[in-house]
């Protein structure tokens, strides 16, 4: 394992839970990643091994049998995890996320069936929000729920769902109301259970990277959801309660870059001390000397950004502002450093034989899941002039 560079960071319950994560990985991942990954398959074992760990009930309170911890402590499993294979930190990403918005936002009933059994988990759970003509611009949405008696019937699309063909719960963001003005206020979000009449799962959409996990379509035609598993029992609130939860969710995606960023840079550093070049490892060369301090500051930093956001969103605050920072950055720089890294390594680094081509194919998605860079620099304007009144 790594350097601890979170042993100064956590908390003395959070570090412990950290490097044990850190320990499996080392142990049951790595070694294994290259056969899954180069054949896409879904890595039963490794998944298997996070639930015996508790992972998917992380953020689960303990009266309904999760182990209720920090973000923060998220935050650091996340990096871990994504240190040794990104996919299995995404794999449990809308699960949390799903699981969160449940807690948070859920009638009493909603969360007595559906939080127990996603702590073993029983069922997994999907985040369904991006539609065919309907990425960054959630408000876009197109599909649609219509009251029937005590149901709602849902039609349209979804496209880009991670967990879609195993998951037995998607969160669906859906507009009831059309013609809302503002668009957000007729957006509600529901809970849809795998085996709704009329709720179909179709291909699993092929990636550059992020193998492993399963990206697929949804399709709804006329599919029958009960009224009590609309998210809260309110319409008009999904909006709000979808981008809420979509913090957890960057921070997340925050953690994943700075774990790809630092696998990068643990392999590069040691490959610059043992590669020899004009008559001495290539460390000892001043050029490489200040690309490898440069990756290590940058991965510092996004480590803090990331913890910082954490703490936010544990403190019950609003963190759209610090999410959006953490996230930004983290995955901007996890693709800097692992071109760097590739670059330390030369020839070899663009072999398969070496888990940089899988570092530099994962890097990309983090810059667009759970909303663009772009996004990211509107979100941080929009909150930081705020501070700045005229």
């Amino acid at each position: 394992m790594a350097r601890d560079y979170a042993a100064d960071i956590l908390d003395p319950v959070a570090r412990e839970i950290v490097t044990n994560v850190g320990i499996w990985v080392d142990r049951e991942v790595i070694p294994h990643v290259a056969e899954y990954e180069h054949e896409d398959i879904f890595p039963e074992p490794m998944v298997k091994g996070m639930a015996d760990m508790g992972l998917f009930g992380i953020k689960i309170p303990e009266e309904y049998g999760g182990l209720g911890l920090t973000f923060e402590c998220y935050a650091g499993v996340c990096i871990e995890l994504a240190r040794g294979w990104m996919s299995l930190a995404g794999i449990i990403n809308t699960h949390v996320l799903v699981a969160w918005a449940i807690n948070e936002y859920g009638t009493e009933d909603q969360k007595r069936r559906f939080l127990p059994r996603m702590v073993a988990p029983e069922i997994r759970a999907a985040l369904s929000i991006t539609e065919p003509d309907a990425g960054s611009d959630a408000q876009a949405i197109k599909t649609t729920a219509t009251r029937d008696g005590d149901d709602y019937l849902l039609r349209g699309q979804k496209m880009w769902v991670t967990n879609g063909q195993r998951a037995g719960v998607y969160l669906v963001l859906t507009k009831t109301d059309p013609n809302a003005q503002p668009a957000h206020r007729g957006i509600s979000a529901f809970l849809v259970e795998k085996d709704t009449p009329g709720f179909f799962v179709g291909r699993n959409l092929p990636k550059l990277g992020y193998k492993g996990v399963e990206t697929t379509e949804l399709a709804f035609d006329d599919a029958r959801v009960p009224a009590r598993n609309l998210l809260g029992g309110e319409e008009g609130r999904g909006f709000q309660q979808v981008m809420s939860a979509l913090e957890v969710g960057r921070i997340n995606v925050a953690a994943r870059g700075v774990g790809v960023a630092q696998a990068a840079f643990d392999d590069a550093i040691r490959y610059a001390q043992k590669r020899v070049a004009f008559g001495k490892p290539i460390f000892e060369h001043q050029a490489q000397q200040i690309r490898l301090a440069e990756m290590a500051t940058k991965i510092r930093a996004a480590r803090l950004l990331t913890f910082d956001a954490a703490r936010k969103k544990d403190a019950g605050l609003r963190c759209d502002l610090e999410a959006g920072m953490a996230k930004l950055f983290a995955t901007e720089i996890c693709q800097e450093v692992v071109l760097d890294a590739m670059r330390i390594h030369g020839g070899v680094g663009y072999s398969k034989e070496l888990p940089l081509e899988r570092y530099y194919r994962d890097a990309p998605v983090m810059v667009i899941a759970e909303g663009t860079s772009d996004i990211q620099k509107l979100v941080i304007a929009r909150n930081i002039v705020r501070d700045y009144p005229v």
